[in-house]
């Protein structure tokens, strides 16, 4: 997809993030008009003001998408507004458990599976049936390099990125024959303020800048997922042909120190 073409339009959700708005500065360009959503205003403001420099168009809205009927209803507004081409869900949540818990707290459990899964899910559900009706389109979910393992001091966060990956993958086969793309983008760990608050070790860092441009790089290819940096896609190989006892027993030792 050219983030050149005329009247192309960009709808990014989790802009007022750092992957988020590193997305939106990459595809800002003359002829491209930006659909920037987030729950910080202030954050999205200045965001726009850097892509209108750029040459693009921008709108913003300022929501949660933890409240999933009003999430899907502003979707449907946006895109009865101006059709969108490419929608990029990047809104997402990372936690772990704290270390005075045995078991990841309830709250936190509900609150990371509301946005890393059931929103998006809903939300690119509702794109995508629209996308379908005009036989075109392109979707992009956010999930992660952590859903390709049983993380047992991030199982909310694992888990939700599971669920995630296997919708993107099915949807995409639903829609594939109907002109419509989807792509699943599985990152590790990204040098972001949400990122850095996290505790523990982060190998192979990657800026948003960097993950940006490679996700625009999979949705040029029509990628399926895109998984970075490709050590991350060894590993997942890695856990699936271990057995399960010594599997086990190397993801209890990645917990960090509490």
């Amino acid at each position: 997809m050219n983030s050149g073409s005329p009247q192309l339009k960009i709808l990014v959700t989790g802009a007022s993030g750092g992957l988020g708005g590193a997305l939106a500065r990459h595809y800002a360009a003359s002829g491209v008009h930006l659909a920037l959503w987030g729950r910080n205003l202030r954050r999205l403001t200045e965001l726009a003001e850097t892509c209108r420099t750029r040459g693009a168009t921008v709108t913003l809205r300022s929501l949660d998408i933890a409240d999933i009927p009003a999430a899907v209803a502003a979707l449907i507004e946006e895109d009865e507004a101006r059709s969108v081409d490419l929608a990029l869900f990047a809104s997402g949540l990372g936690d772990i458990r704290a270390a005075t818990d045995k078991v990841e707290d309830p709250g936190l459990v509900a609150r990371l599976s509301v946005i890393n899964f059931a929103a998006p899910a809903a939300m690119a559900a509702a794109m995508a049936a629209r996308m379908v009706d005009r036989k075109s389109g392109r979707i992009v979910l956010i999930g992660s390099a952590a859903a390709f393992h049983a993380l047992p001091f991030a199982a909310a966060y694992s888990g939700s990125k599971a669920g995630l990956t296997r919708f993107s993958e099915a949807l995409r086969l639903g829609v594939r024959e109907h002109g419509v793309g989807v792509t699943l983008v599985s990152p590790g760990f990204i040098d972001t303020a949400a990122g850095r608050q996290v505790p523990g070790p982060k190998p192979l860092m990657l800026q948003p800048e960097e993950v940006a441009a490679r996700i625009a790089q999979a949705v040029e290819r029509g990628k399926a997922h895109a998984v970075m940096p490709w050590p991350f896609a060894v590993l997942r190989l890695f856990d699936r042909l271990l057995p399960r006892p010594m599997r086990d027993r190397l993801l209890l030792s990645l917990a960090p120190p509490g």
